[in-house]
């Protein structure tokens, strides 16, 4: 059949949901960047973790707690081990992508001084831009935004003019949530070293679309989220090098992060638990974990080709649609596209998708400014995942048309 193979097909039949039906119609789900999807073995690991072992972990000497540390701190050298970190402890387990940048910011904000600059680009998320301007408020640091190109690429070349010895910090998308854009991070990442800034990495919409190997990179953060890579909401990572997470103060206070505490003064606790005050997210870890394990049951080079062989299609049959105009069109794209038709609005368009059972997002995606940028209020954006199939964009894009011609 068009656009199956017996192998993708057989992951994609790992996810319960993808047979709901929504308004009577199949369910086409294309808002992956939002949200993936979860394989039966994680919504099982939750509801195993409640069912038998549910108990707080790290002080615990009873049975259920020390299985439960177990599993949560095993789940950490199973991200350690899939992102290539070096260490368990260079792992620190946050609620999500959004919480380790403000982290880093908060924390790593208090070695910096007035004037001190922290770099970020044009096609940032919300949640990469306004922890900085709150750190500038707080601080005195100045944020600089790196230009990008009108099909969505970083202007490298301002970007090396950018960066000077008050330069600290670099902190940039992987891949652009709006545009799909995959941005030269390597090149990044040497350029800024090579300032004497240090580098954090938004791998919100990376670390489920290809490898990523830290120690390779040699980035000195990288953050995601586990919802975004078929895991739970309310859990993510902030990877940091050891000798960095040692020299940065506490994000916050409570219990687990501590040492030894007196009315007079407090001492913290060695790494990872000095930023992980109090009682964590622990099935949302375990499962993490599971959502890790799942990836690597796969033939994962055969997934992501499979994604960007999803997009290559989409784009084709989108552009012989008359007034539609792609944003974000870089040769180096992957996972989603964003367009727009003639004067309709999009959330227009996403209304009527809805009721044929397409599931998309509309609006302006966290990146206000980048729409600033390109002069519209929003976008529609499909995006894509390892268990989507030609056979649905075809259902997207004759769903599509029927929308174009009610609203014309």
């Amino acid at each position: 059949m068009k656009g199956k193979s017996k192998y993708m097909e057989g992951i994609r039949s790992q996810f319960p949901l993808l047979n709901k039906k929504v308004h009577g119609k199949p369910l086409v789900y294309f808002d992956n960047a939002a949200t993936t999807q979860k394989p039966q073995k994680v919504i099982d690991r939750i509801s195993t973790y409640y069912s038998s072992e549910n108990s707080n972990i790290h002080r615990g000497v009873h049975h259920l707690s020390q299985v439960a540390t177990q599993d949560y701190e095993d789940a950490r050298i199973r991200i350690k081990n899939y992102i290539g970190a070096a260490k368990e402890n260079e792992i620190i387990f946050t609620k999500g992508t959004t919480d380790g940048i403000n982290l880093i910011a908060t924390s790593l904000g208090e070695l910096m001084n007035k004037g001190d600059e922290v770099l970020i680009s044009a096609m940032e998320h919300h949640s990469n831009i306004v922890p900085w301007q709150l750190l500038a408020e707080r601080k005195g640091i100045t944020m600089r935004v790196i230009p990008i190109h009108k099909d969505g690429t970083l202007d490298i070349e301002t970007f090396d003019g950018m960066l000077n010895e008050k330069t600290k910090l670099v902190s940039i998308t992987h891949i652009s949530n709006t545009l799909g854009t995959i941005n030269p991070i390597e090149t990044i990442i040497k350029k800024a070293h090579r300032a004497g800034a240090k580098v954090l990495i938004d791998g919100a919409q990376s670390i489920q679309h290809g490898e990523v190997n830290v120690a390779d990179l040699n980035c000195d953060f990288f953050v995601f989220s586990g919802h975004k890579i078929f895991g739970p909401t309310g859990i993510g990572v902030l990877y940091g090098k050891e000798s960095l997470l040692d020299r940065m103060p506490p994000y916050q206070g409570g219990g687990d992060m501590i040492q030894r505490v007196s009315f007079d003064q407090t001492s913290y606790n060695e790494l990872p638990f000095k930023f992980e005050a109090g009682t964590p997210n622990i099935v949302g870890g375990i499962a993490l974990g599971t959502a890790l394990e799942f990836m690597e049951s796969i033939d994962t080079k055969q997934a992501f080709a499979h994604e960007k062989e999803l997009l290559a299609y989409a784009e084709k049959e989108l552009l012989k649609i008359e007034n539609l105009k792609i944003y974000g069109t870089s040769k180096n794209k992957t996972s989603l596209v964003s367009f727009n038709v003639g004067t309709i609005h999009p959330f227009d368009i996403g209304t009527l998708l809805d009721k044929q059972g397409i599931a998309v997002r509309t609006g302006h995606h966290c990146t206000q400014p980048l729409m600033d940028f390109f002069s519209i209020p929003g976008t529609i954006r499909a995006s894509f995942s390892l268990y989507n199939n030609k056979e649905e964009v075809d259902l997207f894009i004759h769903a599509l048309k029927k929308a174009i011609s009610v609203l014309s």
